[in-house]
């Protein structure tokens, strides 16, 4: 019996797994501004700093204890630990670990995290090869525009169905960046975004869970894998991006294939990246920004009455939680992080421990925290009014949050960031000494000089 479909198969797309692979594989060495360069060299510290930072996580005592059955060769560093693994072992522990605190990048337009899948994978192979810090750098950018631009093709649609759409346009993005590494010519990075295009990796219900942050790793080692299998002439469907039963018209129902060509080479969707001050999921920013502001206007979780928020619907589908039992849960609660916000003036790694979401003074607050959808209020907006006991009514409205686009972190900003989460794993001497390699990266003969800095 035929099956019908919500949207019929479209026989006319453009071939997007071809002008990809050519984009990739023939755009000049450092083929943007000075401003895009620059936002790679932020987007990577970032990355690496999140990774570093998560390193002695349980997470990352699991997955290390899983790749090293396998008896993987010493090739790559897995960042901030000892160990030496296999590259693709080592692609996937980093993208889980630089996803662990979920306090990585964002593309805010699909919401993908982008450097996870792309520089886990990326670095673990210049560093198996010896290979330079500048061709670290152009392959995380045209990665970044791979994986972010299909994004884009797909975003809402493909997000809403349930796919993590870091992780399933993420193995894209990897294998762009790998073929680039590998200097592989026109048809066989073709071949490596096809490979890559049958390793979607990631559904939403798994948010909460161990297995979020493996989804970048997965991406990342699917990818490093489709460029190897390539560049040895391993062979896949040219159209497996675009074709009627690829993997766009498979995965969504919207596909604007303008997407991916408008302005191919000239735009640069790294620059649209943006980075995290609150370590948990990018819809409640808004919202513990809010609360940070109450707290700096001198209002205490002691005089709350009640605290109201006005929300897009979709922060509470993405972080509605409202008893999170432990860290990785508070991640994905609006009330927590509200209440992390008006305590402490912060929402780092630490008030996302099991300890602090547990904490009575913290559950109190959370308690008095009461959220409303408004669609009207855009989903990267919040407006929240603090009652307090004494009939006073103090209300923030932000429109834009702190990290956002709009009202970015600076580069001194990113830099306490990454000291918070380095320092404790690796010391102040080095995190010192891998800023300043991060900031030159692009100038570093050979990326082994970074790795070596980052095991203890």
């Amino acid at each position: 019996m035929a099956r019908n479909t919500t949207v019929p198969a479209d026989l006319s797309a453009p071939p997007i797994t071809s002008i990809l692979a050519k984009f990739v594989s023939g755009h000049a060495s450092r083929g943007w501004s000075d401003a895009v360069d620059h936002e790679a060299h932020r987007t990577f510290y970032n990355w690496l700093g999140c990774a570093v930072g998560a390193a002695k996580h349980e997470a990352a005592d699991a997955a290390i204890a899983a790749v090293q059955m396998l008896q993987p060769a010493p090739q790559a560093t897995v960042l901030g630990r000892a160990e030496k693994v296999d590259m693709a072992s080592a692609a996937l522990v980093n993208g889980i670990t630089s996803h662990t605190f979920d306090f990585d990048d964002t593309h805010l337009k699909t919401i993908i995290h982008p450097a996870g899948p792309v520089a886990s994978a990326v670095l673990a192979l210049a560093e198996k090869n010896g290979m330079g810090g500048r061709e670290v750098i152009d392959a995380v950018v045209l990665g970044i525009d791979v994986a972010c631009r299909i994004g884009n093709t797909m975003y809402p649609d493909h997000y809403d169905r349930g796919w993590h759409i870091t992780g399933s346009t993420g193995m894209l993005g990897a294998a762009a960046g790998c073929a680039r590494l590998l200097r592989l010519d026109e048809q066989k990075t073709q071949m490596a975004l096809g490979i890559a295009a049958s390793q979607p990796v990631g559904l939403r219900e798994q948010f909460g869970t161990m297995t979020k942050p493996f989804h970048p790793g997965g991406a990342a080692r699917a990818g490093l894998m489709s460029a190897l299998l390539a560049s040895r002439g391993f062979t896949a469907s040219p159209r497996a991006i675009e074709a009627p039963r690829g993997f766009v018209q498979v995965a969504s129902d919207k596909r604007a294939w303008n997407e991916v060509t408008d302005e191919l080479g000239q735009r640069f969707e790294i620059s649209f990246n943006t980075y995290k001050p609150f370590a948990c999921g990018i819809v409640i920013h808004p919202s513990i920004d809010a609360c940070v502001q109450l707290k700096d206007k001198g209002v205490t979780p002691e005089q709350v009455e009640r605290i109201e928020l006005r929300v897009h619907s979709l922060v509470l589908e993405l972080t509605g939680k409202k008893e999170p039992k432990d860290g990785l849960q508070g991640k994905f609660s609006v009330y927590h992080g509200c209440a992390a916000g008006l305590i402490y003036g912060r929402a780092g790694e630490e008030e996302f421990s099991d300890h602090v979401v547990n904490d009575p003074r913290v559950v109190e607050t959370r308690n008095k925290v009461v959220a409303t959808v408004d669609d009207s209020i855009d989903e990267a907006s919040v407006h929240v009014a603090a009652l307090l006991k004494d009939g006073r009514r103090i209300e923030v409205h932000v429109e834009h949050a702190i990290g956002s686009l709009q009202n970015p972190l600076s580069d001194k900003q990113l830099e306490g960031k990454f000291n918070q989460l380095v320092v404790p794993v690796l010391g102040d001497a080095k995190a010192r000494e891998i800023t300043a390699a991060c900031w030159e990266l692009g100038a570093m003969a050979d990326v082994r000089k970074l790795t070596a800095l980052c095991r203890p």
